[in-house]
């Protein structure tokens, strides 16, 4: 994992960081020098991770938290500011992928993801907005990264209302960027291919082997590898933004 210099001493919040993609990017961050607060729901997992991150002589703060609670978004944000002051560098990345056939009428599932996605990624999004403006215009770096998929753009059968769900985050992060970009707020929208996590976790055996089987085909990225680009494109000069990005294995189009 490389190391960018230039996140030392920034004060990141990373959501579904207790484990994938999520967790390797909270220990990028804090390889790099950045003070990291980690956001889930799975508290014990959480401490687990930050333990880690302090053992290789990072800092870290294991937060409890459940985006789809505004409540709980909101004590997450007032630890974080306790803890390590204000923050200047926000990564949605909580997110869950269920299969959902129309024809099924799986209203949980809709909702689930909904609510998670796109409401839990606003949700964070609305606590840490004076603090990245403010970051900003104190003339620091502030970045908010948001985790989308190439689900955004492509179809996969069974899965329209995750895909929507990422698609609306997509052109969330563009419209942002409209809005944030003139008060020097960078907004990063990563579109990620297949990568290694617990999403799949959250299919039932038979989507699981339908994944696994295209996996074969395609191959996959690590998560370590996606916490990579996300640390890259927040150690960029404070007036370079990588506003669109996306990372797919190469045998996957």
């Amino acid at each position: 994992m490389t190391n960018y210099d230039t996140l030392t001493d920034r004060t990141a919040v990373v959501t579904g960081a207790s484990s994938g993609i999520g967790e390797a990017t909270a220990r990028a961050l804090a390889a790099s020098g950045a003070k990291v607060a980690l956001f889930a729901r799975r508290a014990d997992k959480l401490s687990d991770v930050a333990a880690k991150i302090v053992a290789d002589g990072g800092r870290a703060l294991a937060v409890e938290v459940d985006v789809t609670s505004e409540e709980s978004v909101a004590a997450g944000g007032a630890a974080v500011r306790e803890a390590f002051g204000r923050v200047d560098l926000v990564v949605n990345n909580a997110g869950v992928m269920l299969a959902a056939p129309m024809a099924d009428v799986r209203v949980d599932h809709w909702a689930r993801m909904i609510d998670l996605n796109v409401t839990g990624a606003l949700r964070v999004i609305g606590e840490f907005t004076p603090d990245l403006l403010g970051a900003a215009a104190d003339g620091g770096t502030a970045d908010l990264v948001d985790i989308s998929s190439v689900a955004a753009h492509q179809l996969f059968p069974d899965y329209a209302v995750y895909c929507a769900t990422k698609a609306a985050i997509t052109h969330l992060s563009a419209n942002l960027r409209a809005e944030f970009g003139p008060a020097d707020v960078r907004v990063t929208n990563i579109e990620p291919g297949v990568v290694r996590s617990e999403l799949r976790t959250h299919l039932d055996d038979v989507q699981a082997e339908g994944l696994a089987s295209w996996i074969d085909t395609v191959g996959l990225l690590s998560s370590e590898e996606l916490a990579d680009v996300v640390a890259y494109a927040a150690s960029r000069a404070r007036h370079v933004n990588l506003r669109q990005i996306v990372v797919m294995p190469t045998r996957q189009v």
